[in-house]
């Protein structure tokens, strides 16, 4: 979710994916240290139609973002549904309440959550939801979305969504902060008192989930990782996070994690104390509903 300026809105519209319908504990005793890096906007975009299906249902409506051409997904009666029947990825989403009046538009890194976040605050003005995902997206492709998105519903009804005016505070928050990645060492000159290993073991052992990334959860680094973080947010989970490519706090991190876990490449992911496998694995597990079973073990 996002706090936009609605002044001088005018803009192309963007090729967007629209969707109809989409188909811990933690008692750590190490003394880790956190760390929270600045946000971070990835490279060029690729905008592309789906062509391939998924387990879940998935309908393409159209190459063009129009709201109006948009179809509505229902919001399943449980909140945990919410994960199987909206993607992970970014976009654009636009919610309705039950007269089917439209109360808001935002541009979030995970529509799953953050559709989950409203149904959870504002559960009676969430009836359904518009849907247009944005492919490999920047910041400036998503705010290119969402003013398209604004710019039709200003130009058809002379009228900002509710949600999106000046001052609302029922839509638009302030965000709460990430959870912290953690630090294995305050510094890297700092002398161990244990081997890098044991305390690789103790941390995957004394936290229900740890993923090891390429970046910070706020500011991945490649897009495995961001995909990685967008999957365990959309799922809820509770989760520890540490960024193998710090040399100043998890010096030999890297190396040091691909002999303990015998997995060559990054990110990891591990849940109970066991390797679970990197983004091709998570993804495949979330598309087939696997993953809350799992969490929940």
């Amino acid at each position: 979710m996002a706090t936009i300026s609605l002044s001088s809105i005018h803009t192309s519209p963007s090729s967007l994916r629209l969707l109809s319908s989409y188909s811990s504990q933690n008692t750590p005793t190490l003394s880790f240290y956190s760390h929270t890096k600045p946000s971070l906007s990835f490279s060029s975009v690729s905008l592309k139609p789906i062509t391939t299906a998924r387990s879940r249902t998935l309908t393409v409506v159209s190459a063009f973002g129009k709201l109006s051409e948009t179809e509505p997904i229902p919001l399943p009666p449980a909140p945990e549904e919410i994960a199987g029947k909206f993607p992970s990825e970014s976009g654009v989403y636009a919610v309705y309440d039950q007269s089917d009046v439209l109360q808001f538009i935002g541009i979030t890194r995970s529509i799953a959550a953050s559709v989950l976040a409203h149904r959870k605050s504002v559960p009676e003005l969430c009836c359904s939801v518009k849907v247009a995902v944005v492919d490999e997206p920047d910041r400036t492709a998503l705010t290119q979305a969402w003013k398209s998105w604004m710019e039709e519903h200003i130009g058809a009804t002379g009228k900002i969504p509710p949600g999106n005016e000046s001052g609302n505070t029922t839509w638009v928050r302030q965000p709460p902060k990430k959870k912290p990645d953690l630090r294995l060492t305050p510094g890297r000159h700092t002398q161990l008192t244990v081997p890098l290993e044991t305390l690789i073991d103790r941390l995957v052992k004394e936290n229900k989930v740890v993923a090891f990334i390429k970046g910070s959860r706020s500011a991945p680094l490649c897009g495995f990782s961001q995909r990685v973080v967008g999957i365990l947010e959309s799922e809820g989970v509770d989760y520890e996070s540490l960024d193998v490519l710090d040399e100043e706090h998890n010096y030999g991190l890297r190396e040091t994690l691909k002999k303990y876990s015998n997995w060559p490449t990054f990110p990891q992911i591990f849940v109970n104390g066991e390797l679970v496998g990197g983004c091709d694995i998570l993804t495949s597990m979330h598309e087939k509903g696997e993953l809350v079973g799992l969490f929940k073990k």
